[in-house]
């Protein structure tokens, strides 16, 4: 089940996001900082456990940014990720944001949801402020998709 994130959730999603980031498939995430952050995200538990995170953030100018996606090895493939997206988007679209975009490097999963890739030259300045923080930056491999909401 998806559910927003609470304070007690952090180090259970800073566990998940450090695997996949010393795996360079995503941007590494301080406890501080998911901390600061934890209205963003999203859970999905399953038998107490959290299994999936995933976070929608606000960015400018009326777009938002799916970020920090990840779902467990063992839990894949299971409609986990599907559901935190759809969550993401549902929250986005309440917020009455007009798009929303994720850099990843699993776009075909997001292609199933109807994203489109586009390049990432369009994305004003400010989208950018986390990437610096990058091993990869400034030559970033992703793929940036995007989504507008009706």
């Amino acid at each position: 089940m998806v559910r927003k994130a609470v304070v007690d959730d952090v180090k259970k999603i800073h566990d998940i996001i450090e695997l996949f980031a010393a795996k360079e498939a995503m941007l590494y995430r301080s406890e501080s900082d998911i901390y600061a952050n934890i209205r963003d995200f999203f859970v999905y538990e399953k038998d107490g456990a959290i299994v999936g995170v995933g976070a929608m953030h606000m960015s400018c100018e009326g777009m938002g940014e799916i970020r920090s996606l990840a779902v467990r090895s063992k839990h894949v493939r299971k409609g986990i990720g599907r559901a935190i997206v759809q969550a993401c988007l549902d929250e986005a679209a309440l917020l009455g944001l007009k798009k929303v975009f994720a850099l990843t490097y699993k776009a075909p999963f997001f292609h199933k949801l109807k994203f489109r890739t586009i390049s990432k030259d369009v994305f004003p300045q400010k989208v950018w402020t986390d990437c610096v923080r990058c091993v990869k930056f400034p030559h970033c491999d992703e793929i940036a998709v995007i989504i507008e909401l009706e």
